[in-house]
């Protein structure tokens, strides 16, 4: 194993085993802050570019699906939900809704940046082409570390942990949305574009579908059917999603 390997290799076990250990200890709401030096200082030891890690404006049309994407397959969602009667806004507070979309929107994008897609499919995405991944290999890799990241925010007691039956279509469908960013990524050549697809996506499914047991705008109780991360429908979608990016990625 040469020495940039064990350099990537240590990256991903160091972000995993600070963020488990930072969910573990109630500081969860803080636990994707430790990627933003573990991504700088990565870079730095591996002397990547700016241009290696994705941090360039990059191709426009990317963005237009970056922020239509969610749009569609959450209006989706609420769509069935709302025909098949599960929608209840007697409760919802449109103002409370809108602010919480705009302020996880946006904040999302700009965290997410230096944090989630920056080490992801910046740091880590580099990473393993550097040593050897074709570009098949490094959007299934940095896929899968992305899951594995998420597991102890929604096993352990955070406040975004989820019931134990939902925990494996949680998975899947963080797993399919790592692939349709990992695409965005290999489409644009920039994390700018994922970190606006990940800002529009968190704003939308956390506003309207909620989090953990948390309830959203749309009143949706049973999110382990309807909702984009922890439902059966979610999957659906979001595998719709990755297998149409895939196919025009791989034609452009």
């Amino acid at each position: 194993m040469n020495k940039n390997t064990l350099i990537v290799w240590l990256g991903v076990v160091l972000s995993i085993a600070i963020t488990t250990s930072m969910d573990a200890n109630g500081y969860a709401a803080f636990s994707a802050l430790p990627l933003l030096p573990l991504f700088l200082f990565f870079w730095w030891w591996m002397g990547f570019s700016r241009k290696d890690v994705g941090f360039r404006v990059g191709l426009a049309a990317p963005y237009a699906v970056a922020v239509f994407y969610p749009m569609l397959l959450m209006g989706s969602l609420a769509l069935v939900a709302t025909l098949t009667g599960e929608v209840d806004l007697s409760s919802t507070d449109w103002n409370k809704a809108m602010l919480n979309l705009l302020a996880g929107g946006i904040g999302t994008v700009v965290v997410s940046m230096v944090t989630e897609e920056g080490f992801f499919r910046g740091w880590l995405w580099a990473g393993l082409q550097r040593i050897g991944y074709s570009d098949r290999a490094t959007l299934i890799g940095t896929s899968l570390v992305f899951t594995a990241w998420h597991i102890s925010a929604i096993s352990l007691e955070t406040g975004f942990n989820i019931p134990a039956k939902e925990i494996p279509i949680y998975l899947v469908n963080a797993t399919l949305l790592g692939l349709s960013w990992g695409l965005l990524r290999q489409w644009s050549g920039s994390i700018v574009v994922t970190s606006v697809c990940h800002g529009v996506w968190n704003g939308l499914a956390y506003a309207f579908f909620g989090f953990g047991e948390h309830v959203g705008a749309l009143g949706i109780e049973q999110t382990w059917i309807f909702g984009p991360e922890v439902g059966l429908l979610g999957i659906v979608v979001n595998a719709v999603v990755v297998v149409l990016l895939w196919r025009h990625v791989n034609t452009v």
